[in-house]
């Protein structure tokens, strides 16, 4: 893929010198919108910063992650997508890392990612080694309703099938992100109730505004 492009917004690979621009973006638009982020009050683009930066550069290097650029105004980010490569056994280290973070609200997220990863087994599912990991989307609050994170998630879709992955999932924490994920032909293949899931004193960790009342995992075979 090189990049397409329409109504004047160009999708291209997200390239290592993207990042900072790219960070700058997710600071704006993704912690302030993200639900389990949103709902927090912490700080989170300010959490675990280093671990955080190493994890979204080492999925840019793989040549996996999409950007999505305003061609009318200078190029200006208007949405992203981060992805990589996951196997089973990079699940089973991040699920160690876990165990181990600090109790913040970047910790909580990672958490509850690896438990709802874990709790999915896709590998197991489907029968495959490897899967194409979506991560993170993100679109520019005035590009929202505009079928812009779909046309991303769809062009991520054909992108990992053109690298060879035999599937594709998303941790879909959000009510709308999961909606979007489920029209373009993913699946929930595990879902887990936000009040269901509470810390050792049985007080519910994460309440978000309805409707993202649960975390959602997405997923399709290619």
């Amino acid at each position: 893929m090189s990049s397409n492009t329409k109504e004047g917004i160009r999708i291209r690979i997200m390239r290592l010198e993207d990042y900072e621009k790219v960070k700058s973006f997710m600071k704006e638009e993704y912690f302030t919108a993200e639900p389990l982020c949103q709902s927090s009050g912490e700080p989170v683009h300010l959490q675990n910063e280093k671990e955080n930066d190493a994890i979204n550069l080492s999925m840019i290097a793989q040549g996996t992650c999409l950007l999505a650029l305003d061609e009318s105004d200078d190029d200006q980010i208007v949405g992203f997508v981060l992805a990589g490569a996951e196997t089973s056994e990079d699940v089973e280290r991040s699920r160690l890392v876990a165990e181990s973070l600090e109790n913040n609200a970047w910790g909580r997220i990672y958490a509850i990612i690896i438990k709802a990863e874990c709790e999915a087994n896709i590998f197991k599912r489907y029968g495959i080694s490897k899967v194409l990991y979506s991560h993170v989307t993100s679109v520019a609050t005035s590009m929202r309703d505009k079928g812009l994170g779909s046309r991303l998630a769809a062009t991520l879709i054909n992108l990992g099938r053109s690298k060879g992955f035999p599937a594709m999932v998303a941790y879909c924490t959000s009510f709308y992100s999961a909606r979007q994920k489920e029209a373009l032909g993913m699946e929930c293949i595990h879902s887990m109730d936000y009040a269901d899931y509470k810390d050792d004193r049985g007080r519910v960790i994460f309440a978000p505004a309805a409707p993202n009342i649960s975390l959602r995992v997405m997923a399709i075979k290619f």
